[in-house]
């Protein structure tokens, strides 16, 4: 939030504060957008602000209403916008190390984190099928809470439900991995491109890896998902070659998997998220788009 909220805030304010949190972590896995979240924040503050709190019976459930309602109009109005995005589309990355970084329930279940992986497949779904998901699955809402903030019936939710947890568990596979495991591929995968060693590079990309540019049309980049060990191989050896060698490199951990943030002059260029298993990477989502990396 910003200025308006005041630094030593009354009791309805304060509310707000409490729950705020959880209302970044519905926005933010809603949109895939750190600022187009702090914008839907901030357009419920000020609803908050000019409503009576005698007509609120439950703040929690008014505030991740008015959120989730707010975020599935935003998604509607921007249909089209998505749809004619240039190249693959990425989240906003987030930075672990965040003390805003928005919360998830601690009872979710399938979807418990905000990996990319599972942003990407999120934005494959309708604006109702997302917030329902979201909302059962990883904020453990029952289906009387979702029918009120979609408006529909609770067996139209479950159905949204439904539809939503099958398409994410197809497509959505899940990795273990040891923090120090991740951490140690990434040190190899780092190695590996700075030694220009192709053998060691091969090594590490699964048969099924893929690496996922966006760059939105704003920086050149490749158009499109680049897949298997080979290909992979040759881009990583190249990009290091031509471009990030010349950037200064920063370790994170982005939207809970080890990652880099490239940066020149201090402004980040690059940001890069690995999705591992520990023993080999099969994912890596180069955030390449300028709009995107303003947040870090």
């Amino acid at each position: 939030m910003n200025a308006d909220i005041p630094l030593a805030p009354d009791p309805h304010t304060a509310t707000f504060l409490q729950h705020r949190p959880r209302l970044m972590g519905v926005a933010y896995r809603m949109l895939g957008s750190r600022a187009d979240a702090q914008d839907v924040l901030q357009d419920a503050w000020l609803r908050w602000q000019s409503t009576p709190a005698e007509r609120v019976q439950t703040a929690e459930a008014w505030l991740v209403t008015t959120v989730t309602r707010l975020c599935v109009d935003r998604l509607r109005a921007t249909r089209t916008e998505r749809e004619a995005y240039s190249g693959p589309w990425l989240p906003e990355p987030w930075l672990d190390r965040d003390a805003t970084a928005p919360a998830a329930d601690a009872r979710a279940e399938l979807a418990s984190d905000l990996s990319i992986a599972l942003l990407v497949v999120l934005e494959r779904l309708s604006p109702d099928e997302r917030a329902a998901f979201l909302l059962h699955d990883v904020f453990d809402s029952d289906y009387a809470e979702i029918a009120t903030v979609l408006d529909r019936s609770e067996a139209a939710c479950r159905q949204l439900v439904h539809r939503a947890r099958t398409q994410v568990r197809r497509e959505k596979v899940r990795f273990s991995a040891t923090p120090d495991a991740a951490r140690a591929l990434l040190h190899r995968f780092m190695d590996a491109m700075r030694a220009q060693d192709h053998g060691a590079l091969l090594a590490l990309f699964a048969p099924d890896a893929t690496w996922t540019p966006d760059a939105g049309g704003k920086v050149q980049a490749a158009t499109k998902v680049v897949r298997g060990p080979r290909a992979l191989a040759r881009l990583a050896a190249g990009l290091w070659r031509v471009y990030l060698r010349h950037l200064a490199v920063q370790e994170v951990q982005i939207n809970g998997t080890p990652g880099l943030v490239l940066r020149e002059g201090g402004t980040p260029r690059v940001a890069l998220a690995l999705q591992t298993d520990g023993t080999h990477i099969h994912g890596i989502y180069a955030v390449l788009n300028p709009d995107k990396l303003r947040g870090l």
